[in-house]
């Protein structure tokens, strides 16, 4: 049995870089329709950004289409992956509690619930980085080399 128990051990141990680009990947699609909406008419997210009372709505506007824009690319690419991460997470808390937090936690009511998830899953990112299925990796092989 212990046996056993090590080779599936060592063998999720080999595939933890897999769950890795899956988180990056599925936050990256996530975040790509919400920043080509903002992209399509950033006046208009300025306009509502302004009628919540988000302080600088214009740049806020631009600030966070440009944030979750930028987190598409380099989560596919993880490039950057830790430092995309932080601005993100901002992004995910202005989010919740601006738009979500006062329709409780279920997604099917407009709450909080995936602006969390994805909250956690950068987290994790942050914490763990991008995996060896990256050019974080590449980079950082490459740096340790010299």
């Amino acid at each position: 049995m212990i046996n056993l128990y090590n080779r599936v051990r060592n063998g999720l141990n080999k595939a933890q870089d897999l769950p890795l680009l899956f988180l990056r990947l599925i936050l990256a699609y996530g975040f790509w329709e919400p920043a080509k909406t903002k992209w399509a008419d950033i006046n208009s997210v300025a306009e509502w950004f302004e009628s919540m009372g988000i302080f600088a709505p214009k740049l806020n506007a631009y600030l966070a289409a440009s944030t979750e824009m930028a987190g598409v690319f380099l989560l596919i690419l993880g490039l950057g992956t830790r430092i995309i991460c932080f601005p993100l997470i901002i992004t995910m808390i202005v989010a919740i509690k601006t738009v979500h937090w006062e329709n409780g936690f279920a997604s099917s009511e407009n709450g909080y619930e995936i602006a969390l998830y994805y909250m956690l899953m950068l987290i994790t990112l942050m914490c763990f980085g991008p995996g060896k299925l990256s050019i974080d990796y590449l980079i950082r092989k490459k740096l340790d080399q010299k």
